[in-house]
């Protein structure tokens, strides 16, 4: 099932996350404009295999398993870099720091009711966090090269505004997993 295409799709945001951090490791203008475009990419592809798997009826375990680990590991690898970089700098790291505490947080808990054969399906709101973090960090991302080249791009206020955006929708989606995990708990 790995040679289906949504899965070498997932697998590709993988082992797109090396070359990311790679690309804004010391990073001149070009090197960020790269990554922005790497991590769009990416980010598409989060989309298009989850489109492809249902369309195609190939939804496999191993797709279920690996979107969201591909995700939370393009998520902590951009958000590692972007606060190394200072980019992401002063009360924003808080920011960073809730959507990276959510993301483990409901990872662990899924694996939990995985266990004991419970489905949390995702809802609407996550959905709707998951496309602010993925603005905030691709403006983010952009903001590297607006800083030393393209001075008149707001990609970096767009980028704070939206991260914060997420990380309140993390607060809300992270707390709705959780309710629901404790009735599972006790």
């Amino acid at each position: 099932m790995l040679s289906s295409l949504p899965n070498l799709l997932t697998l590709s945001r993988i082992l797109a996350v090396p070359l990311l951090v790679a690309l804004m490791w010391n990073a001149s203008w070009l090197g960020y404009l790269i990554a922005f475009v790497v991590f769009c990419i990416a980010g598409a592809t989060d989309y298009l295999d989850g489109y492809l798997a249902r369309a195609q009826g190939t939804v496999s375990k191993l797709g279920v398993f690996l979107d969201p680990i591909a995700d939370k590991i393009m998520v902590a690898g951009a958000i590692i870099m972007l606060v190394e970089n200072n980019i992401v700098r002063g009360w924003t790291v808080i920011a960073a720091i809730i959507i990276l505490i959510r993301e483990i947080t409901v990872s662990g808990l899924r694996e939990y009711l995985a266990g004991i054969q419970v489905s949390v399906p995702v809802s609407q709101l996550a959905k709707w966090k998951t496309a602010f973090q993925m603005i905030s960090l691709g403006a983010l991302i952009l903001a590297g090269a607006a800083e030393i080249r393209f001075t008149w791009l707001p990609a970096y206020q767009v980028g704070v505004v939206s991260l914060w955006a997420a990380a309140l929708l993390t607060l809300v989606t992270g707390y709705d997993y959780l309710r629901v995990g404790l009735k599972h708990m006790a």
